[in-house]
Formats: structure tokens, C-alpha cells, sequence
């Protein structure tokens, strides 16, 4: 409850300089340090509590370089460091910090001094080197790219701004000195596999790493990064997709640069999810895509439906054979107005289903929709801005609880329409839901709301909830809505007096 009322944005400053004064608990003090009210003193007296707070009000701009000492304060230095408002002497101080997970940290930040990047480059801590890899310049990817450690070569696969025919070597290890090391290696004689159930709580290897002297759990690791990176050339992960892997193949089934013979590859995949993979992939083509609706795969099938450039006259098939819920479709979506005339026009109501949920309909296309018999097309159709009061009430007429949620998330739902929907017996639970968090929610709505656990919580974030309910529940059972109540706005100052008095006792 303390922490509801650290983040209730009316609480009188007297009220704030008091919970600031008591708080104690890392949590209390970062949702306090999120406060725009905050006075320099207010900051002052929560850094004061100790680093972690002092860290939290660095990383939300309330401490600066000038309020922070890198020797007393390390961590909080850092968090100025990655946030890019720390000092240059400061990251060579943290360069030689006898602390390796503060360097490790300190790799993690942007735009270190040249100097600093060539010394974490050479840090004797394969973790610090790690995480400079990931995240490190071109320049200083590519040579790292030579790593002893294979773990160091993996993280530079994953870098964005590593050069493409540096990514290209990694794909293939080609051209590259051998890797000596791995963490497996490092920790136990080879050849060895980690058992995925290992008993050591402090064991940092991944299930099933191995290693028998060519660290090929790592290599592997490497090839995924590889092959997943947009960087890297297609020519030179196309090969994975005969590769004995499954999860190469999917990486390089998804790649939107995939050539014909590739896709001739994957699509006979013994796997369904490598075909799934491929068949949502828009580099596909039409041909390729047709095989594929035909798939004996009901995953495979839905994902060639989720392909941005399916052929509408296949998607109305797969409507047939493929689980397609009322979902947007990239296809659909991008649908000419010639098109989505015709797909709100068809006898198929699936179709009719999917083209109702774009939001950007024209009204004719809107209206004939929203006139609709079938049920889940109502559904789509009913969140659509621009639906009358009329319209709204007659779906929720016809159909009821099985379109009372679509309909109370309509953005124009009346106040008397949302009332309507909260009246249904037994309570339609998503459309609680929708009507809690709905900006014409009344008092009653709202009040229908509190008795279902999810529903509650969100209502306790409107403003119209009446003050009486609000102060009711933050003495209730329910932790959470009890937290959510304290943080109201409406909250009674007299019930924020005894949360304070209560918490200042525990406390």
C-alpha cells in the first residue's frame, strides 16, 4: 500500500516528505524516484538511504555527475555511464576496476573513449570481452572477430554493427584462426555435456552445452547469431538450411533474403516448424506458397495466411483448412480499397471476419459490416471507431455476451451501452475488462466491475471510481487492488493520513 501511495499523483507534499522520510525498501524508493514533485531535498534525503537508491534516482535524471562520487558510489556511477550523462574519467577508472562484473557493466555502455574500449578489448575476464563484443563498434567487432574464446566470437556474430563480410567469416569459420577456448572447456575436461538437469545452483553453463574440443555448442550458438543477423550475407548461411539443426534451419528460413533453392530446401522439411517458419517468409513466392497451403500442417498452413504477400484467392482457401482467428492479417492489412471492398462483400464470413478488423474502413464498408448476421464478424467489426450507440446496442441485442466485450471496447461506447454490458448474467468476464478501462465508464459501470479479481484492478486505475469504493478497497484482501487503490487520485486524504501512520509503524 506504500507503494500505491508513492505513486498516487495527489499526494500532498507533506504527505510525500513524510513517506520519504520513512522509506526503507528498495522498491518504496524507486517508485518514489519515478515522482516528478520531487524537491532537491526530497532526492537528497532518498540517496541518502544507500546506493541502490541513489542509483535509482540516477537512472530517472535526478542525480547527476556532480551529485556522485565513483568511489563511494560505483554502481550509481555506472548507471550515469550507460545513460550517457557520466565522465570520461570515470570509465577509465571502471577499466581497472579490480571488479569484473563492474567492467562488464561498463562494456555495456555507448560511446566510451577509444582508450577504454581498446582496454576492455584486452581484458583478461573472457565476460568483460563478452559483453564488449555485443555491443561493440565496427572497428573493434571485426577484431574481436579473432578471439581466442569462442564465446567472444559468438557475441560479435550478434552485433548489429558488425561488418558483413566479418559476419560472413563467423557463418562459416573460414578465414579465421581456430577458437581455443569455450566456457565449457574453461570449466571441465572435454569431451563433456552438460546434463540440462544439472544439480549445481551455481552452474552457469546452459543445458546441453558441450564441448569436445572444437566448442561446438558455442559454434552453434555463433551460427544462430549469424545466421539471425541482417547483417550477414544469405550466401553465406544459405547452407544451413540442409544443415542437421533445426533451429539453423528455421533461423535461416525466416530471413527475408532467402533464394529460390533455399526455399525448394525448407519447404520439403521433414519438420513442421521449419515449414511454418518458411511459409510466413514473403521471399517465398507464390509458387512455393500454394505448396505449402497445402501442407498436412495446420501451423504451416496459418502461417502462409500470415504472409504479407498471400494471394487473397489462397487466403480464402486457407480460410477453409487453416485455424485463422480474428486477427489483422499483414495481407489483409495492406489490402487496396478495391480489395477490401471485395473481401467485405464475400459470402465467406471468415473473410468478412478478417477484413473487420482493420480500423481504417470507410464508413459504406463499416456500416454493411456492422449490419452483419454472423457473430464473429460483429465481433471484428465492433471496436471500429464511428459505430453509433444504435449500432453498438443492436449487435449487442442480437448476440449478446459473445460480442459484449468487442462491443465495450469500442471507443465511442456510451456510457448507457457499458452499463448494458456490465448487466449480463453470468458476467461476460472480457467485457468487465473492456469497460473498466473505458473513458465512459460510470460510476455504476465501474462499481459492476469490482467483482471480478482482473476487472478490479483496472478499474482502480479510472478516474471516475467513486472516492468511498477506492478507500473501501485498499483495506481489502486483495494485495494488488489494494496498492492500485492507494495510488487513486481520489483517494481520501484522511485514509492517505492512516496508510502513512500504518506504514510508518511497520516501517
Amino acid at each position: 500500500m506504500l507503494r500505491g501511495l508513492a505513486a498516487n499523483p495527489n499526494l500532498p507534499g507533506e504527505f510525500l516528505s513524510r513517506l520519504v522520510a520513512v522509506a526503507a525498501d528498495d522498491e518504496l524508493v524507486w517508485v518514489l524516484a519515478e515522482r516528478a514533485d520531487l524537491t532537491p531535498e526530497h532526492v537528497a534525503t532518498l540517496a541518502a538511504k544507500g546506493e541502490s537508491a541513489a542509483t535509482s534516482l540516477a537512472r530517472e535524471g535526478r542525480l547527476t555527475a556532480d551529485d556522485v562520487d565513483p568511489e563511494v558510489w560505483p554502481d550509481t556511477a555506472l548507471a550515469l555511464l550507460y545513460a550517457g550523462r557520466g565522465r570520461p574519467e570515470w570509465a577509465r577508472r571502471f577499466a581497472s576496476d579490480p571488479d569484473p562484473r563492474r567492467r562488464e557493466s561498463l562494456a555495456e555502455c555507448p560511446g566510451l573513449p577509444d582508450d577504454v574500449v581498446e582496454r576492455l578489448a584486452a581484458d583478461p575476464d573472457v565476460g568483460v570481452v563478452t559483453e564488449l563484443a555485443l555491443w561493440a563498434p565496427a572497428e573493434t567487432a571485426a577484431r574481436l572477430a579473432a578471439h581466442p574464446h569462442a564465446e567472444v566470437r559468438s557475441a560479435v556474430a550478434y552485433n548489429l554493427a558488425t561488418p558483413p563480410e566479418v559476419l560472413a567469416r563467423l557463418a562459416s569459420s573460414e578465414g579465421l584462426p581456430p577458437a581455443r577456448h569455450c566456457l565449457v572447456c574453461d570449466r571441465h575436461a572435454t569431451p563433456f555435456v552438460h546434463d540440462p538437469y544439472c544439480p549445481h545452483i551455481d552452474c552457469m553453463l546452459p543445458p546441453g552445452a558441450s564441448c569436445d574440443g572444437s566448442h561446438e555448442s558455442t559454434v552453434h550458438t555463433m551460427y544462430m547469431r549469424a545466421s539471425e543477423n541482417p547483417g550477414t550475407p544469405i550466401g553465406a548461411v544459405a547452407h544451413f538450411a540442409a544443415h542437421q539443426s533445426m533451429l539453423l534451419r528455421c533461423a535461416v528460413a525466416a530471413r527475408a533474403d532467402l533464394p529460390p533453392d533455399a526455399c525448394q530446401v525448407l519447404a520439403a522439411d521433414p519438420m513442421p516448424g521449419v515449414r511454418e517458419d518458411l511459409a510466413a517468409n514473403p521471399a517465398i513466392g507464390e509458387a512455393v506458397m500454394r505448396r505449402l497451403a497445402a501442407d498436412a500442417s495446420p501451423d504451416v498452413r496459418r502461417g502462409v495466411a500470415l504472409n504479407p504477400l498471400v494471394p487473397l484467392d489462397l487466403l480464402a482457401e486457407l480460410t477453409r483448412t487453416a485455424k485463422i482467428g480474428p486477427v489483422l492479417l499483414p495481407r489483409v492489412a495492406d489490402a487496396s480499397p478495391d480489395e477490401v471492398a471485395d473481401l467485405a462483400a464475400s459470402p465467406n464470413p471468415v473473410l468478412r471476419m478478417l477484413v473487420a478488423q482493420r480500423r481504417d474502413l470507410p464508413p459504406p464498408v463499416r456500416d454493411r459490416l456492422a449490419d452483419d448476421t454472423d457473430a464473429k464478424v460483429l465481433f471484428s467489426i465492433a471496436p471500429h471507431p464511428g459505430l453509433s450507440g444504435r449500432q453498438l446496442h443492436a449487435m449487442l441485442d442480437r448476440h449478446g455476451s459473445r460480442v459484449a466485450a468487442a462491443v465495450a471496447a469500442n471507443p465511442d461506447a456510451p456510457a448507457a451501452l457499458l452499463e448494458a454490458v456490465t448487466a449480463y448474467e453470468p458476467p461476460a468476464r472480457k467485457a468487465l475488462r473492456a469497460v473498466a478501462a473505458h473513458s465512459n465508464a460510470t460510476p455504476a459501470a465501474l462499481c459492476a466491475c469490482l467483482d471480478d479479481t482482473r476487472a478490479r484492478r483496472i478499474a482502480l486505475t479510472h478516474p471516475a471510481l467513486p472516492p468511498h469504493l477506492v478507500a473501501a478497497l485498499v483495506a481489502g484482501e486483495d494485495e494488488a487492488a489494494a496498492e492500485a487503490a492507494a495510488a487513486h487520485p481520489a483517494l481520501p486524504r484522511r485514509v492517505m493520513a492512516e496508510l502513512l501512520a500504518r506504514g510508518g509503524a511497520l516501517l
